[in-house]
């Protein structure tokens, strides 16, 4: 009788051969990972360095601040890119300005101005005295100015020369002060006697600027009139003495409640061509005034001596 044959058994463990190709990808993958992280660690440990090394320079400083100080977009999305942003604001970004000069001791200035001026002091054509404010360098306008007018005369240039050279050794804050005396002038340049202090004050200044080199950023200009007098009213002795331009060599106290130096040169900025006449405790803007022709100043004369 013949056998049948029997059929192999099924094998069931045929998943085994799945199984080992997963693991084997796996592996794959886990090792290209892991290699990849590697290369990561090295990129981001150089990139690190590199920028400890601009911080540590400066050289980021500026365009950070910039991307920080970016404003949001009008919609709330975050914000304005920065192409955006070079374009229509990078130019308004403030920018960085020099700590200003702390204040020079004024004792020496006074004894070089004391030895350099001693004529000019001896003749009653200038007064220095040492306040708390700053040093007070007062020129009597008979000696620099004509009666009722606000040019500087061409004979006192020699002694501006020697103040001149003193001002542009120090860094001090100058203050230019026009003053008057009582007896009112109302003539077809000068209708009062504010007029005619601050007209007197710009003229010292453009002197110092143009001729002797002056730093036009340093000094202010205030005009008194008869409002801060030094002696009575009452004599033609007193008047004169009154009738001056002091300027002041700012002190290291008198600093202190000076506008700062970066406020000055903004409002510069922006009232170019202007000059800033400070009159008692009032301020306007006047347009610089031109030179009287000599019409003009004949016209003047004549009117002071009516």
């Amino acid at each position: 009788m013949r056998r049948k044959k029997q059929s192999a058994p099924e094998n069931h463990e045929r998943w085994l051969v799945s199984y080992a190709d997963f693991i084997t990808l796996l592996f794959a993958f886990f090792v290209v990972m892991f290699a990849s992280s590697r290369t990561d660690k090295a990129h981001a440990k150089a990139v690190s360095e590199a920028i400890k090394k601009a911080l540590a320079n400066g050289a980021l400083t500026t365009r950070i601040s910039a991307m920080l100080a970016r404003p949001v977009q009008k919609t709330g999305k975050g914000n304005i890119p920065l192409r955006e942003l070079d374009k229509s604001r990078t130019e308004k970004l403030p920018e960085r300005r020099p700590e200003p000069l702390e204040a020079a001791p004024l004792t020496t200035p006074m004894k070089v101005l004391t030895d350099n001026l001693q004529q000019e002091i001896a003749a009653g054509n200038i007064h220095l005295k040492l306040e708390a404010r700053g040093l007070v360098i007062g020129l009597q306008t008979a000696a620099f100015f004509p009666s009722a007018g606000d040019g500087v005369a061409a004979d006192a240039f020699p002694t501006l020369a020697k103040v001149a050279a003193v001002l542009n050794k120090v860094p001090n804050a100058l203050r230019l002060e026009g003053h008057t005396d009582s007896i009112p002038i109302n003539t077809s340049r000068f209708q009062s006697n504010w007029e005619l202090s601050a007209a007197r004050s710009i003229a010292m200044l453009r002197l110092l600027n143009q001729r002797f080199g002056v730093a036009s950023e340093r000094m202010a200009v205030v005009g008194y009139a008869d409002n801060a007098a030094i002696d009575s009213n009452q004599t033609e002795k007193g008047r004169e003495r009154n009738r001056r331009v002091d300027i002041v060599i700012v002190s290291d106290f008198g600093m202190r409640v000076e506008p700062r130096q970066a406020e000055l040169e903004n409002t510069g900025k922006e009232n170019a061509g202007k000059g800033n006449i400070t009159i008692g405790n009032i301020t306007k803007e006047t347009i610089t005034k031109e030179a009287p022709t000599p019409q003009e100043a004949k016209q003047t004369k004549d009117e002071n001596k009516n």
